[in-house]
């Protein structure tokens, strides 16, 4: 088992979220249940949340409504967990920027965003979301990327592991460029601190290497096609294209077990952050990922930008279309064996990123999952339960004690996955968020030029 995420969040800024700046109690009535505890639905039940937790559950006819009680009617649709995306980018400095990502996760029912990477004003960003002053997701937060530009050797790396620790900071984020000796001194360290690290992982090291240091989270699926390749290629993903995709023509295709076999060993979690790469790679044309309906919450310029990306990596000299839709496959295979061999994988988007816009680009991974072959069930589980248990939160399940972190849809999402993404409103923290509020949200932020 890696190092807990949360050492200080758990006992510190989640405290605050069920006593967060909330209101009144709320009765979600005769609404169908999707706890998370299984795949059964407990239909026409009363939820009572209080102070910001979940004070009661059970038949509509048994569970009374208290005379305060803000009533939403539940009737014909779905209470389920909000939800946890596991790779967010949240801008460094206060302002519209950081509104508009915040508000895009939290009105589409992500509830918990892990900020990769940090910066110094996330950490009281950090507290206002959590005591409510501030609207959005609980926010989990690394420090500062560590990387082959930011760190100059085992000594630095150490002092930089101690800075952020006594900053406050939540988790620790590896980027590309470390050496051997740096990426093992950050490994030491964490663990001499009792906080985990998590990210990508450098070339120097190598998927094995990574693993054995015990890296908590591998995200996009780094280092997996570098580590099928035939042993002994000099292959180490280079441009081998985003992520090592324009290797898969050359990986090994029966080193998938192998690799899935010790990431299960090691208990190392991943997040996919596959809508990114698909996007990425994939032989869509940027003008109609630009049409998409949620674009229209970005700014004209930044959607301009990802389609010059877009053509930019479809363009370039080692790029093929052929290979990327194999990378993508394999991708997609890794991910369903992965959750085979023992279910660690966790939501992530990479949002905002090329086409990914904030909570939207969450609700896109999520079908890829099923798209890969996980069940609807068992692909929510990787925002909710799965999340729940990685960062030992309250969170993640519709039970009595937890925190209300909640969403109401219209339609069974267990039925369809698209379903989780039909919102009818949204708790954060025990507050109620109608869906006409969050629309108007949402209406504030699109812009023309």
């Amino acid at each position: 088992m890696t190092t807990n995420l949360l050492p200080r969040l758990v006992l510190g800024t989640l405290a605050l979220c069920a006593t967060a700046a909330s209101a009144a109690t709320t009765a979600f009535v005769n609404v169908n249940v999707v706890p998370m505890t299984s795949t059964e639905v407990l239909r026409a039940q009363t939820v009572v949340v209080d102070a910001g937790r979940i004070h009661a559950i059970g038949p509509v006819d048994r569970v009374p409504v208290p005379e305060d009680a803000t009533i939403v009617d539940g009737t014909d649709r779905y209470l389920m967990p909000g939800l946890a995306d596991m790779h967010a980018h949240i801008p460094r400095q206060d302002g519209s920027e950081l509104d508009r990502v915040l508000t895009l996760f939290a009105a589409r029912g992500v509830t918990t965003v892990r900020g990769m990477p940090g910066a110094p004003p996330h950490l009281d960003l950090r507290d206002a979301l959590a005591s409510g002053e501030r609207f959005g997701p609980t926010l989990i937060t690394s420090g500062p990327s560590l990387n082959g530009n930011s760190v100059s050797g085992a000594g630095d790396a150490r002092r930089q592991v101690a800075a952020q620790v006594a900053a406050g900071y939540d988790f620790l984020r590896i980027h590309p460029g470390l050496d051997r000796a740096e990426f093992e001194a950050i490994a030491e360290a964490a663990a001499n601190h009792g906080i985990a690290f998590a990210g990508h992982v450098p070339a120097a090291v190598g998927l094995s290497g990574a693993l054995k240091a015990g890296i908590a989270t591998i995200d996009h699926l780094d280092g997996y096609l570098a580590a099928m390749l035939p042993r002994h290629s000099p292959g180490n993903g280079g441009y081998g294209g985003f992520f090592g995709s324009m290797l898969a023509d050359d990986v090994v295709v029966e080193r998938l077990d192998e690799v899935v076999a010790e990431t299960a060993l090691a208990g190392t979690w991943n997040v996919p952050a596959q809508t990114l790469v698909e996007q990425r790679i994939d032989s869509t044309p940027a003008a109609e990922l630009a049409a998409r309906a949620e674009m229209a919450y970005m700014p004209p310029a930044t959607v301009r930008r990802w389609q010059e990306v877009k053509a930019s990596q479809v363009a370039d000299a080692a790029y093929d279309a052929d290979t990327a839709a194999r990378a993508i496959a394999l991708r997609r295979e890794l991910i369903l064996r992965l959750h085979r061999a023992n279910g660690r994988i966790l939501l992530g988007s990479d949002a905002p990123q090329v086409f990914n816009v904030p909570g939207f680009a969450t609700h896109r991974e999520l079908k890829l999952y099923v798209a890969a072959g996980l069940s609807p069930y068992e692909a929510l589980v990787t925002g909710t339960v799965a999340v729940a248990e990685f960062l030992d939160s309250d969170t993640g399940r519709v039970e009595e004690g937890r925190r209300a972190d909640l969403l109401l849809v219209d339609d069974d999402p267990l039925a369809d996955i698209r379903n989780a993404a039909r919102i009818h409103g949204v708790m954060l923290r025990g507050r109620w968020y109608p869906e006409h509020e969050l629309e108007a949200r949402l209406k504030a932020l699109t812009s023309t030029e």
